[in-house]
């Protein structure tokens, strides 16, 4: 029966650190990477410092060298955000009206000229 309290503590406790992860943003996770880059301090004190895995920071460093390297390489595609993609719908909808509206326009003006000559 002790066994059994000790797997449902550690499981307690892994539930806990696993609720209360930090988010970290993708600039926190460019300047520690930065910061070991510059190798001030090493990976362990930085990720205890951090609080992070030696795991994690090693995916963020792998993440941060990988944009990089396809930045260079000339791949400047990205995922849109939903207020873009929505912004450019509404640009796209008000350009359609507009061509819309011009295409009306030159109809006119060139059924008046024919009727003109």
């Amino acid at each position: 029966m002790g066994t059994l309290k000790k797997k449902s503590a550690e499981t307690f406790v892994k539930d806990i650190r696993k609720n209360t992860r930090r988010i970290f943003t993708a600039e926190q996770k460019i300047l520690i990477v930065m910061e070991a880059i510059r190798a001030e301090t090493s990976v362990a004190e930085l990720c205890r410092k951090y609080s992070i895995a030696q795991s994690q920071f090693y995916k963020w460093n792998k993440e941060f060298l990988e944009a990089g390297k396809k930045r260079l390489a000339g791949d400047i595609t990205r995922e849109a955000t939903s207020d873009e993609v929505a912004d450019l719908r509404r640009e796209n909808a008000r350009l359609k009206e507009a061509l819309a509206d011009l295409v009306i326009r030159y109809d006119i003006v060139k059924k008046t000229s024919d009727m003109l000559d």
